[in-house]
């Protein structure tokens, strides 16, 4: 099975790579949507703890508004989920990789706009050390 996100370990302390992250990907066009606190959730719902862990809904509106055009139903893989966690005192980064989320539906259209959005979270990825 291919990876299904690019993962790292970057030199920011968790809480600047909350500020850093959307940052970095308002310059690529993607706004965020959604932010999902894990741990908060995690120990308001069921009360156990969890490390620090945010999901974050990245959107591009034009990438979008194509692949809703190609696809009716695409909805339901998006937004692309960006994730920054902590790990052992470390923060860590993983992004989705359109290109495999999307690659389940068989439309060529679709295919193509997942690579230019995964080309373009990938430079957001790279950009954040």
């Amino acid at each position: 099975m291919a990876e299904y996100y690019f993962n790292k370990e970057i030199g920011l302390p968790y809480e600047r790579a909350l500020e850093v992250v959307p940052e970095k990907l308002k310059q690529e066009g993607f706004g965020v949507l959604t932010e999902i606190d894990v741990k908060e959730t995690l120990k308001k719902k069921l009360n156990v703890d969890f490390p620090k862990y945010i999901i974050l809904g990245a959107c591009n509106p034009q990438f979008a508004h194509k692949a809703l055009q190609a696809e009716e139903n695409i909805g339901v893989l998006l937004p692309c989920n960006v994730v920054i966690y902590d790990k052992g005192g470390t923060t860590r980064l993983s992004v989705l990789k359109p290109s495999i989320a999307m690659g389940m539906v068989d439309n060529p259209e679709l295919e193509s706009i997942a690579r230019q959005v995964e080309t373009s979270l990938k430079r957001v990825f790279d950009s954040v050390n």
